[in-house]
Formats: C-alpha cells, structure tokens, sequence
C-alpha cells in the first residue's frame, strides 16, 4: 500500500517549496520511498512500484546509485580471491584496468555505451588484440553477473548488450622435437624449481595454466595416476591421466609441503605468480623459443595427440571441450592417420 506526504520547507534562499515523499510498503518487502515535486509524478511512481513489487520485478535503484564500479571490482576481487587465487593477479590487471577508467562511475551511470567506447580504447590506445580485449569484457561481465544475481546491486547486466570484437581463427603454435628438448632443459635448470613440472604436466596432459596451478593434493592419486580437476573453464569436473614420469616427479615434489595450504603448486601470493612468469619468460629465452606462450603447451600437446592418430572427440575428451568445434582446428594434423585409416579399408573391402 502506497501512503503520500506532502511536505512544506524553505530553501537556501528563502522560497517556500513543496515536495510530495512517497513510501510503499508490501508485507515480505521492505518499505521503499521516493520524492518528488508534483504529486501526480509521486502517485505514478507509487502506482508503477505496486504493479512491479506484485509482479516481483522490482529493484530498488538507489543501490545502483550508491555503488560505484570501484566497490563492485573490489569486491569482485574479493571473491577471485577465495574462489580462484591461481587467477587472481590476471584478474587484478584486468579488473585494474576498468577501475582505472571507471571506477568512479556510479553502477548506475554505466551504460553499454560508456563500455563499448572504453572497449575500443583497449583495442586503439592499448593496443589489445581482439581476443585479449575480449577476455577484458568478459572479466567486467562476471562482476557484473555476481552485482545481479548475488549482490543485488544491479537490475541488469549492460555488457548483455555490449558486442565483443571478432576474432581471428585460433592458432595452432606447437613446439618441434627440438624446440621441445631445449624448453625442457631451460626449464629443468631454472631457478624456480616447480618451473620444469609444471612445463611438463602441461605439456603431457594438456591441461590450462589455471588448472595446474589450482590443482590440490586431495585431488591427486599418485597410485591410479590421475588428478581431478575440480574447477575446469567449462564447469565441468575432468579426470586427467598423468604419465609415470610426471607421477615420480610428483612424488619427489610432494615430500616438501606447505601445511597451511593443500595446492600442489602453492601460488596465493601474487609474487609467486610473478616468479613463476619470469622464470617462464627467461627459459623461453635461454632455449631460444620465439612466438610461443603458455597456453601454446596446451596446442603443442594437442598436436603430438592428433599426429599420434588421436580422434576429434577424444581430443575434446582429453582437453576438456563440450563441443567438437574447438578441437577441429588439430583436424588436418592427423590427415596421415586418417590417410592411413582409409587406405586400410580399401584394401580390405576392394583388394
């Protein structure tokens, strides 16, 4: 029920105003009030909040107003920290970045068309490829989808109707039997021990940089050798084989433990991310590897398994894919093998 308040005050310079507070109250809701200076914008208001609080689409939008991006992002943190500490200092960056520009803004204030501007910033003054500009969107996105659906700050999230560049079909970089050995040998004689394991954990098992470095020990059977992986970029839970030599190097690395954290490559704090990134950096130099990151151990690792005659499906199943569409780009890498296959059967069925 809707009760409205006419009101009589003086201004600052002595005017005599009017101003009509409206609250409505529904048992189950809490009171919400508003102001206004003619009564028939007060009773418009009230006749629209009724209608959306029995319809239950009401959002109160003084929480938009009284937020700013700067408190979602922080926030937002917060929880990357909890949630995901193996992704926290990337998404320190990129929330950094958009705090930078619009964290004074309240949520309000932050239209699809005051992001898509600062997007095409990211592409003309930062120089970001499209891809990277869109990992940026979708970083701002997620905070905003947690405003929504678990803060209740925000009716709606705007990057919904915010476009995300085009790009490019995926490369396919993998390193050669040479290129192979000398990453292994940097890597094996960097300062930063876990450096060569971890090379080769993703190198054997195709797994994401942010799936090794979340991985835990209550997750690892050395004695199956496998490992669990608990949050995967799909969602889904994965079970991922690992090979003999990287189960006695597992061994080996798990004699020496943190007792206040089970992660099997310990990396809370941003500086050991960081050390972890130099080391990565200064071997890729030292074995003279050019144009290769990270993520490209997990293409090379999906080559070796189509040039070893790996089917599509099984490299989704492998690498953790729901859909076929992203594996196809390893297709033509196992022609050989489906060549092969093909010239099985026609000498079997047409001599």
């Amino acid at each position: 029920m809707a009760s409205v308040q006419r009101r009589v005050w003086t201004d600052q310079d002595g005017k005599q105003r009017t101003s009509y507070r409206v609250q409505v109250r529904k048992r189950g809701f809490p009171p919400v009030t508003a102001s206004f200076e003619r009564k028939t914008d007060a009773d418009q208001w009230a006749r629209e909040t009724e209608t959306d609080i029995k319809r239950r689409r009401y959002f109160p939008q003084h929480e938009a107003e009284r937020h700013t991006l700067g408190e979602l992002i922080d926030r937002q943190l917060e929880t990357v920290k909890v949630d995901r500490p193996h992704d926290y200092e990337r998404q320190r960056v990129i929330l950094g970045w958009w705090k930078d520009k619009l964290g004074d803004y309240t949520l309000a204030t932050i239209t699809p068309d005051l992001i898509g501007r600062h997007r095409d910033q990211l592409q003309s003054k930062e120089k970001l490829a499209p891809g990277t500009v869109n990992r940026y969107l979708s970083a701002l996105s997620k905070a905003f989808s947690n405003a929504v659906k678990e803060w209740h700050w925000l009716p709606d999230n705007p990057l919904r109707r915010v476009s995300k560049k085009p790009e490019p079909r995926g490369r396919v970089r993998y390193l050669s039997d040479e290129e192979r050995a000398r990453l292994l040998e940097a890597c094996r004689k960097s300062e930063c021990k876990p450096l060569y394991l971890i090379v080769l954990f993703a190198l054997t098992t195709g797994m994401r940089r942010g799936e090794i470095l979340g991985l835990r020990w209550p997750d690892v059977d050395l004695e199956r050798r496998t490992a669990v992986l608990q949050n995967t970029k799909n969602g889904d839970r994965r079970s991922v084989p690992i090979v003999p030599e990287v189960a006695d190097l597992l061994r080996e690395h798990g004699k020496v433990r943190k007792l206040d954290n089970d992660l099997v490559f310990p990396s809370d704090d941003a500086s050991e991310v960081w050390k972890l990134d130099k080391a990565w950096y200064q071997a890729l130099t030292a074995a003279k590897v050019k144009d290769f990151r990270f993520h490209d151990l997990r293409h090379t690792a999906a080559s070796y398994l189509a040039m070893s005659g790996a089917s599509v499906p099984e490299l989704a199943a492998v690498l953790g894919h729901r859909t076929l569409q992203m594996v196809k780009r390893y297709a033509h890498l196992s022609d050989q093998h489906t060549g092969a296959v093909v010239e099985r059967m026609t000498r079997k069925y047409f001599g």
